[in-house]
């Protein structure tokens, strides 16, 4: 009865997580805030009908409310570019995205970007093939953007228009296209170019104007387009006695063969095209000034980084942020001792495939993003607050399950029937179990495993498969050597009545893991996402204890069937208006991770603490990994630690991962990481080479750099 029970947790769970996928709601991307849509968005083109082979317009048209803004090619600081991702018969080509002259905008805490307010028409164009069969063409495609005000929302849309074929087209849409494309930028006149001077300073460009022309205007600004592995300060703009305009822009990374910026000059409402970067031979004095988050290198070959993915999936095994789940691997290990040695290895191998079928799957999705031209990181989904939920509703049936609430039982007579399928059914159970385990072991990345998907997430699809595959078989290592090893099971203890205490304790630490998991849900959206998250799983809560009380296997086919529509309609409508409606309205990051003697995070503080001649100790962190907050507890907030950052007078900084902030993102691509925990130590004594820590932490290994990095006093005489 025990083993049965514990069976029919593996059997449900499938199904749970299907069915609160599918309460996941379709505006899940969508930009309803307090009952407003922020954007409307729709494709319109500047000709009333399509003529083969001749070239035109189309625009992606944004409205966005009051106060709201979406964000240009360049986001600054902060933000995502809109973008669109065009659905075009075969034949048709498409140019780049030409962008208007955005605003330049600041936000609190020294936040500078640049984007758009109220309206923007964002212009490509399309030229159709030679030839166009049919009566009419639909262009399509998927329009994605962030939209911000105090909060910022991701937002998405299909855009379509359809438009008739002809021998001749009209001007549509005149007005809109002829003040936006009055908006974009114009190419710099050649006699305006031969007084732009750029050069490099130790830690800044500077683009000098001596053209009167381009340089005596009051409002005269200089909007940077930098490549993406350039990494930009502030713009600021001087003049000079003799009449002309130098615009100093500090840079954090630029590689030395970068000697110039693309970018904008913008006066009286118009804007001058710089161009595409110049990389140029770089001279001496500016290679040793290495940016001080400099690229991080990848020596090595690709068997020394799969070596690397290997051990460090191995290692994923003792990390914390597997220990809440540790327990329900070994009491399956119990629950099959007294099998047959091939049905425990068969179970060991579903186990291990339920490892690989994560991995792997996840490795195909970060493939597509990749190619999608998206960034891609490590636990990327834990940054996603949807998918929080649903590991949350996962891991509450699981507890459930566990306390004796409710379970999967079969008639006699289908127990008959499926008499031959108990040995596959147990499969998929070790199958699941697998993929479960992995899913609560991959938020925090574990020794080695950084390194490695740096390497790999630089590389190719394959590269990337490959890596995927390594960290895989190394957390599924241990488990395929103990099922094929069976008389090494002998040593646990033998199955028995003991096992039902020990199930019912399992499941409070799945409650404890519940716990955490809300703790997330309200660092990423506040206290209330938790109340209505909490809403949610009680009516879940309801549903799993009317399974258990009243869809007995005694009870008539009518009452189950009754009962399984109140639950259905009990979950749908609860996840309908708890998750969909309320906890999508709630706010994000409201809980923030820097307290204490901590400061946050940003590029700007870091150079300019850095200015100051102050060692700078940056905690790379998130709610949501528990490794960093193991580390915090057991080194970092420990009263030597403390201490000794204190009398080093090294500036303590946290860098808030929780919900994937892109300025964090782009500072960890910049070391070739790409998930947390990560720790930095900028010496005072040579800021140009930041010292790396590994992911687990100790006192002593802390204490030893800090006292190295410390500012080297003179002896008195």
């Amino acid at each position: 009865m025990v083993i049965h029970r514990v069976n029919s947790l593996r059997r449900v769970a499938p199904a749970l997580l299907f069915l609160v996928l599918a309460l996941t709601p379709h505006s899940l991307r969508a930009q309803k805030f307090e009952g407003r849509e922020l954007v409307h968005a729709r494709l319109i083109a500047d000709t009333t009908a399509l003529v083969a082979g001749k070239p035109f317009s189309v625009g992606l048209l944004l409205k966005m409310e009051p106060t709201w803004h979406t964000y240009w090619q360049y986001p600054g600081d902060a933000g995502i570019p809109t973008e669109i991702k065009w659905h075009l018969p075969e034949g048709w080509k498409v140019g780049a995205m030409q962008w208007p002259v955005p605003l330049k905008l600041s936000e609190p805490g020294d936040i500078q970007i640049y984007g758009y307010h109220d309206e923007v028409l964002l212009l490509t164009q399309l030229t159709p093939p030679a030839t166009l069969p049919g009566q009419s063409v639909r262009l399509a495609g998927d329009a994605d953007w962030l939209v911000c005000a105090k909060i910022c929302i991701p937002g998405n849309g299909k855009v379509q228009l359809d438009l008739p074929v002809g021998p001749t087209g009209t001007a549509a849409n005149a007005q809109l296209f002829e003040k936006y494309r009055a908006q974009l930028p114009k190419p710099l006149p050649s006699a305006a170019s031969a007084a732009i001077k750029w050069t490099r300073a130790a830690k800044a460009f500077r683009l000098t104007i001596a053209d009167k022309s381009l340089s005596g205007k009051g409002d005269a600004d200089f909007f940077p387009l930098p490549d993406p592995a350039t990494v930009l300060g502030h713009p600021r703009r001087e003049q000079t006695t003799d009449g002309s305009t130098v615009f100093t822009i500090p840079f954090e990374a630029a590689a030395a063969s970068v000697q110039s910026l693309a970018g904008l000059l913008v006066f009286d409402g118009q804007a001058w095209s710089l161009g595409t970067s110049v990389a140029g031979p770089a001279d001496e004095a500016v290679s040793a000034s290495a940016p001080v988050a400099a690229n991080a290198p990848f020596s090595g070959g690709l068997l020394k980084f799969l070596l690397f993915g290997f051990i460090g999936g191995f290692i994923l095994n003792l990390m914390p942020c597997v220990l809440p789940v540790i327990s329900l691997k070994i009491f399956g290990f119990i629950q099959h001792a007294d099998d047959s040695r091939g049905k425990i290895f068969g179970n060991g191998l579903a186990f291990t495939a339920g490892i690989f079928a994560w991995f792997i799957g996840l490795a195909l999705l970060m493939i597509s993003l990749k190619a999608a031209g998206h960034q891609i990181t490590w636990a990327f989904q834990f940054t996603n607050p949807i998918f929080v939920v649903v590991m949350s509703a996962v891991v509450l049936v699981f507890a459930l399950n566990l306390f004796g609430v409710f379970e999967i039982t079969l008639s006699s007579s289908a127990t008959t029937g499926l008499l031959g399928w108990t040995a596959q059914e147990g499969y998929a159970g070790s199958f699941f179990q697998g993929v479960f385990a992995t899913v609560l072991a991959t938020p925090c990345t574990a020794p080695f495993l950084g390194s490695a998907l740096g390497f790999a997430f630089a590389a190719s699809a394959g590269v990337i498969l490959l890596m995927f595959a390594a960290i895989a078989l190394g957390m599924s290592a241990p488990y395929l050597l103990l099922t094929a090893q069976p008389a090494w099971l002998r040593f646990l203890p033998r199955p028995g009545a003991w096992m039902v205490a020990v199930k019912q304790f399992m499941g409070f630490l799945l409650i404890a893991t519940l716990l955490f998991l809300l703790w997330v849900l309200g660092a990423e959206r506040g206290p209330e996402a938790i109340v209505w998250t909490g809403a949610f799983l009680l009516a879940l809560s309801i549903a799993c204890w009317m399974k258990g009380t009243f869809s007995t296997p005694t009870a008539s086919f009518f009452q189950r069937a009754f009962v399984f529509v109140l639950m259905l309609l009990l979950v749908l409508a609860s996840g309908y208006y708890f998750i969909g409606e309320k906890f999508n309205a709630t706010k994000t990051a409201a809980l923030s991770l820097t307290k204490g003697d901590w400061v946050a995070f940003s590029p700007e503080r870091l150079q300019t603490e850095l200015a100051q001649g102050h060692s700078v100790f940056v905690d790379f962190t998130a709610a949501w990994c528990i490794t960093c907050k193991f580390n915090e507890a057991s080194v970092l907030e420990t009263e030597a630690v403390k201490s000794a950052f204190t009398r080093y007078g090294i500036v303590k900084m946290k860098a808030d991962w929780t919900n994937a902030d892109p300025v964090i993102t782009k500072t960890l691509q910049q070391f070739g990481r790409v998930g947390v925990p990560f720790y930095v130590l900028y010496s005072a004594n040579d800021p140009a080479k930041p010292i790396v820590l590994p992911e687990l932490l100790t006192q002593t290994l802390v204490l030893d750099h800090l006292q190295s990095t410390a500012p080297k006093v003179a002896a008195a005489p």
